[in-house]
């Protein structure tokens, strides 16, 4: 097992829900990346999504769009997003995913990029436009290299889609509460609980619940259906707010441990 999956066999057995981070790599700087990375290792945080700045981030909405601009800005590439995460190994073990465009590992070499992916300590990538019926080498060169293949499930995704995705998937299946992009929303789709129970039906992977989560009280209230709860645009905007602020660290952590709370002060129900 890797990273992601022990660390999901781990809650399992704790029956507690798990609290994965999205941050935009290289938002403000790469040193920020790092710092943030082994401060939500600290809290608690289980997973850690790190976005690799893409200039054409069609998924994202306007919060992670302008994270990915500052993160080319500051000179982030696909290499040095790699060199941070070793980084990140020599002090943490927290399980990392990257949230990545394909074009970026097609251009840096498919099978080049997933084998230095592996050796720089990542555990799992999310390749936000890549369909299941296209990834079969990709699919192979991951499970070579021990990383876990990370799919997106949709509300529009029909049933026999699902079930396609979530037999190629690994790690965890990555539900999508809402159509749309990525973002901060008043409230969260009711839909949840049938969604997450449809993707059961053709899986025992762990499913992780996104999009638009941005307060304490929605991460708590998805945390009812989910087997983790995923965060980005609220953190990532709690960023941008503090970029030059010399506690900026401190300050999103202080955030993040808030919604963390909601969702650990939640009990699982064994299965």
């Amino acid at each position: 097992m890797n990273r992601i999956e022990e660390r999901f066999a781990d809650l399992k057995q704790k029956a507690q829900k798990g609290f994965i981070v999205y941050i935009g790599s290289g938002d403000p700087n790469l040193e920020a990346t790092r710092q943030l990375a082994l401060a939500f290792d600290r809290i608690g945080v289980d997973v850690l999504e790190l976005g690799v700045p893409f200039s054409d981030p069609l998924a994202d909405g306007l919060v992670n769009q302008l994270a990915a601009q500052r993160g080319l800005e500051s000179g982030t590439t696909p290499a040095k997003v790699l060199e941070t995460v070793a980084a990140i190994r020599k002090q943490s073990q927290i399980p990392l995913v990257l949230y990545i465009y394909f074009n970026l590992m097609h251009r840096h070499g498919l099978e080049k990029f997933i084998n230095d992916a592996a050796r720089a300590g990542v555990d799992g990538l999310l390749a936000l436009d890549l369909p299941p019926e296209e990834s079969e080498n990709y699919e192979a060169l991951m499970a070579k290299a021990g990383l876990s293949v990370i799919y997106l499930v949709a509300p529009t995704t029909p049933e026999s889609r699902v079930e396609l995705i979530v037999k190629r998937g690994s790690g965890f299946i990555y539900y999508v509460s809402r159509e749309g992009v990525t973002g901060m929303q008043q409230k969260v789709s009711e839909g949840i609980g049938a969604a997450t129970a449809k993707i059961r039906a053709h899986t025992k992977l762990p499913v992780a619940v996104g999009f638009g989560i941005s307060t304490p009280e929605q991460a708590h209230a998805v945390a009812a259906n989910a087997d983790a709860v995923v965060v980005g645009s609220a953190i990532v905007n709690q960023i941008a707010a503090r970029l030059k602020n010399g506690d900026m660290v401190e300050q999103v952590s202080r955030f993040t441990e808030s919604l963390l709370s909601a969702v650990k002060n939640q009990p699982m129900q064994k299965k």
